[in-house]
């Protein structure tokens, strides 16, 4: 949740790591058809329901699961029910993405479509992913990335880096400016 000023502040993590606080508008579901944001939503609901507990909780558990089947098929993604992700996601065009169960995603990143996070994937805060990535872990990829479009990363990325290419190398760094 946002601070009462709506700015987005910083937290800690519960690995102690200082992360910014989650855009939750981002997941916000604006229309009918709003693929991204309702899969999104039935993931949450079912985590929250699970963490509940008790017979009502695992009744609405297997209703959001059965939602977030439902909205997968018609994405054709596959998002883990299971799997660590950070407020403020953005699947813009939620088409084709497949997440593995041991990643984690951070707070305000965006996954464009045709995108695979393989194995122990780790995305710190704000990182974007291009159309076609495919990630290859166990590897990390730092705060405030760009992977480029239909890039192949199989190593770390530095936080603020742009990689792209086959194999994905640095193509830039964004110089980090203390706030």
């Amino acid at each position: 949740m946002l601070p009462a000023s709506g700015r987005q502040g910083q937290a800690m993590t519960d690995d102690g790591i200082s992360a910014e606080v989650a855009d939750w508008s981002r997941e916000d579901v604006r229309r009918f058809w709003d693929p991204g944001p309702k899969l999104l939503r039935a993931l949450r609901r079912y985590q929250a329901a699970r963490a509940r507990g008790g017979a009502l909780a695992r009744l609405a558990a297997k209703y959001w699961a059965a939602n977030h089947l439902f909205w997968s098929t018609i994405c054709q993604s596959e998002l883990h029910l299971n799997t660590q992700v950070g407020g403020g996601l953005r699947l813009t065009h939620p088409t084709g993405i497949i997440v593995h169960p041991e990643a984690r995603i951070g707070v305000n990143c965006m996954i464009f479509h045709q995108v695979t996070l393989a194995g122990a994937v780790e995305l710190g805060g704000h990182v974007d992913v291009g159309a076609g990535a495919k990630l290859i872990g166990p590897l990390r990829v730092g705060d405030h990335a760009v992977i480029g479009a239909n890039a192949v990363v199989t190593h770390d990325v530095p936080a603020g880096a742009t990689v792209a290419g086959i194999p994905a190398r640095v193509i830039s760094r964004a110089e980090t400016a203390a706030q």
